[in-house]
């Protein structure tokens, strides 16, 4: 083992690791290291190399140049499997499951338990070490259930605890809480902490800042593909880690609010969906931004996509300036002038093998033609006032929108509604997975378009997301409107009791 700059044995080390993709500088020069029984958190914008160096450790990318000593031995990665084998696991901020296995036989995958020589899957003993593990982590799951049919929160406890299955010596959670709300944050934090007991070094990659008092030991901060500063979370601050990140102070966590608000645009009315949406009713104002808080399973995303015409209501309402209209798909919807920005936007809401100009005029194609031939000009003039607007930072509108970060990713999505003539717009997840900075970009975007008449409802699992921008919000508990509030009287403590289902009902 290496002797870091504190004195302390390093498990692993990594040592002026650069890495270049065609056009972008990914990695400059970036060292790390990483202590065993210790979480070391490693943190900067989207786009600052973080992922990119974890998947240089793993084997996914091999680096230009640099060192890597593990245990002791310099090693050469070449694919997760054999870091996995040496005792190396990610959870990577896009899902690695199958969705059309069941939860169990994703957390087993390649390594099912067998009987008859080993010849075939022992069904009923996977189901049982299922249900074992998930006991013991204290995951509420059906070990039989499909991956297909369970919620981005519910797919992220899959990941974890598929990467806890295997004893690793490193484990690396890139962005692990995106997606759970304060409930399942608390019981991975106690996961974190029984594996910190147990010697194992974790990897923590989180934009999540407020997090790291729970569970950090060291800081490692990275910007623009280079090496900034490693620290003792004990040592600093958020606001200097902040600084740290960017390059600059962000004084003001969510920007101000200006819009006016006027008369009722949209309205929901007894909606139902199954058990997950029960007979909810909601309003939203011209110039509002309304939120919408819950826990996981609480029904919020299944009541936007029972709106938006991606799964059928079974029964209720939907008024747009006081006119009832239906939505059996979501070109229904976006014909009313309504659009969703899904939480999982590289799945539902990006095409990522697709060019930036691409993604964003698919859903305009057809208002830029003449006689069915599209009008590329006025297209790439439309793309690049939507870029220069949103400052998406992009080498060209050629560029995959895979290869962009997450926070351009979602200005991305953004920027292609904002060519439609929209009224209502449904944001879920609007912040998920990107940093500080790209975070109040995204915000400055909601309260641009609060201020243009638009409205809009803001789903988050970030509380200081729900009471930092909202006007009004709507708190769902197991599919059930549990009541409203102004966000002026509203706090974390009232928010969560009516989501645990520890407050009666407040009618609204």
């Amino acid at each position: 083992m290496n002797l870091n700059r504190t004195g302390i044995e390093s498990i692993l080390s990594m040592k002026n690791i650069s890495k270049k993709f065609p056009g972008v500088q990914a990695l400059d020069d970036v060292s790390l290291d990483v202590k065993s029984g210790a979480v070391h958190a490693l943190i900067g914008e989207n786009g600052a190399g973080k992922s990119t160096l974890m998947k240089i450790l793993t084997g996914i990318y091999t680096a230009d140049t640099g060192t890597i000593v593990y245990q002791g031995d310099v090693i050469h990665p070449k694919n997760p499997r054999e870091m996995a084998d040496r005792g190396v696991s990610i959870i990577h901020q896009e899902f690695n499951l199958i969705p059309h296995l069941t939860v169990a036989e994703n957390i087993f995958i390649t390594r099912e338990p067998r009987k008859f020589r080993n010849t075939i899957i022992d069904d009923k003993r996977l189901i049982e070490e299922t249900k074992k593990l998930l006991r013991h982590l204290d995951i509420s799951l059906d070990p039989k259930a499909k991956l297909a049919k369970l919620s981005v929160a519910e797919k992220q406890m899959v990941e974890i605890t598929k990467a806890l299955a295997v004893n690793s010596e490193i484990l690396v959670l890139d962005e692990p809480t995106s997606a759970l709300a304060e409930k399942e944050v608390q019981k991975l934090f106690e996961i974190i902490r029984d594996l910190k007991n147990r010697g194992v070094a974790i990897i923590y990659i989180s934009h999540r800042l407020e997090e790291f008092e729970a569970i950090v030991d060291e800081v490692t901060t990275l910007r623009d593909g280079r090496y900034v500063s490693t620290s003792r979370w004990s040592d600093t601050s958020i606001p200097q880690l902040v600084r740290n990140m960017v390059g600059r102070s962000l004084d003001n966590q969510f920007p101000e609010r200006n819009h006016d608000v006027g008369e009722i645009v949209f309205e929901a009315r007894n909606i139902r969906r199954g058990r997950q949406v029960n007979d909810i009713s909601l309003k939203v104002r011209k110039g509002e931004v309304v939120g919408l808080a819950g826990l996981m399973g609480a029904g919020r995303s299944e009541f936007a996509r029972a709106v938006f015409g991606a799964d059928r209501m079974e029964s209720g309402t939907l008024y747009l300036d006081g006119r009832e209209f239906v939505t059996r798909s979501p070109s229904d919807a976006i014909h009313n002038g309504i659009t969703y920005l899904p939480e999982d936007r590289k799945l539902d809401g990006l095409f990522l093998d697709l060019e930036v100009q691409q993604n964003i005029m698919y859903a305009t194609y057809s208002d830029n033609a003449v006689m069915g031939v599209v009008d590329d000009k006025r297209c790439r003039k439309k793309v690049d006032r939507v870029i220069r607007d949103l400052q998406v930072k992009t080498p060209t509108v050629k560029q995959l929108v895979g290869n962009l970060s997450g926070g351009n990713q979602q200005k991305v999505l953004i920027g292609r509604w904002l060519l439609k003539d929209l009224k209502v717009f449904i944001f879920d997840e609007p912040t998920r997975g990107i940093d500080v900075g790209a975070k109040f970009e995204v915000y400055n975007l909601i309260n641009r378009l609060a201020e243009q008449g638009a409205a809009i409802i803001m789903i988050s699992s970030e509380m200081p997301e729900i009471l930092g921008l909202s006007d009004r919000i709507y708190v769902l508990c197991e599919g059930r409107l549990m009541g409203e509030m102004d966000a002026r009287e509203a706090t974390q403590e009232k928010i969560l009791r009516l989501a645990s289902g520890l407050t009666e009902r407040i009618p609204a």
